[in-house]
């Protein structure tokens, strides 16, 4: 994921196939975040995090930071672009740009997920996604944790705004609530869905009104794995940008070499299943 999933780009979707997902012994429930003694969230919001799957908004950067964050961005994308690939193919960024690792392990960032996951814990995933003004491509429901080969489920994702993130521009949607559900039922999406990600997740409803996660830029959402989100086509005259950074905790087990994407960010890794990637020198 994600919105949205750690990849929509055919380089990680084709090698892990449902069949190869639904044979792994994966531990795919809830379970309860929360420190003690927290440090950036209070104990209400940790509660809210728990019993809501989320929480949002959390202001993070000023108005000049994300500024400059957004230029890096800007010329990042030009780039891509230049060279053939899409707006949605700059994924596990941490790997070749030095920028977004720096994002990746960013104290302000990091307290707040360590008050959620504790003191021993890894980022593995960052992913651009970018919805181009007009962009007619939709995420469809999904559960984050459905796509990865990884156990158990006890990855928390960070959704940093980039650009202003609306209803207008197709800001994500939570169903709150849903994740206490386990892994949901779901099925290969339809080609008139114009998904990004390939999984639908039907009659979501079921679960209770959607919210929308409307963002200024500079500002973060926190999710759970397995809350059931989404998002609309941007049909506006403005883009959307948003930067996933994804955490779990040290004893996760990611398999098929996910587990080479690791950065430890608190604590050790006693098996040395992660590795600890170093900062790119060049971005």
């Amino acid at each position: 994921m994600n919105d949205d999933s750690q990849s929509p780009t055919p380089t990680h979707y084709t090698a892990i196939t449902d069949q190869i997902l639904s044979e792994m012994d994966r531990d795919l429930s809830f379970h309860e975040c929360g420190v003690a003694e927290p440090v950036a969230l209070s104990h209400e919001q940790i509660e809210t995090f728990n019993r809501e799957g989320f929480l949002s908004p959390i202001p993070l950067f000023g108005a000049h930071e994300i500024s400059d964050i957004r230029s890096y961005f800007d010329d990042l994308l030009a780039r891509v672009l230049a060279e053939g690939d899409n707006q949605y193919s700059i994924s596990s960024a941490h790997q070749r740009h030095g920028r977004v690792h720096d994002l990746l392990c960013h104290p302000q960032i990091t307290q707040i997920v360590g008050d959620l996951l504790g003191n021993r814990f890894v980022g593995w995933g960052s992913h651009f996604f970018c919805k181009l003004p007009g962009d007619g491509k939709t995420v469809s429901w999904h559960q984050d944790a459905s796509y990865w080969p990884m156990t158990p489920s006890r990855t928390v994702t960070v959704w940093l705004a980039i650009d202003d993130a609306d209803t207008e521009n197709a800001c994500m949607r939570f169903i709150p609530r849903s994740h206490v559900h386990g892994h949901l039922p779901y099925r290969e999406s339809d080609a008139e869905e114009n998904n990004v990600l390939s999984q639908t997740v039907d009659a979501v409803e079921r679960f209770g009104d959607p919210f929308d996660v409307e963002l200024e830029a500079g500002q973060m959402s926190v999710h759970s794995d397995l809350l059931l989100h989404g998002s609309g086509a941007n049909r506006s005259t403005r883009r959307r940008c948003g930067l996933t950074l994804r955490y779990c905790r040290t004893e996760v087990r990611a398999h098929m070499g996910w587990n080479g994407k690791g950065v430890i960010i608190r604590g050790g890794d006693d098996d040395g299943h992660w590795a600890d990637l170093p900062r790119p020198e060049s971005d």
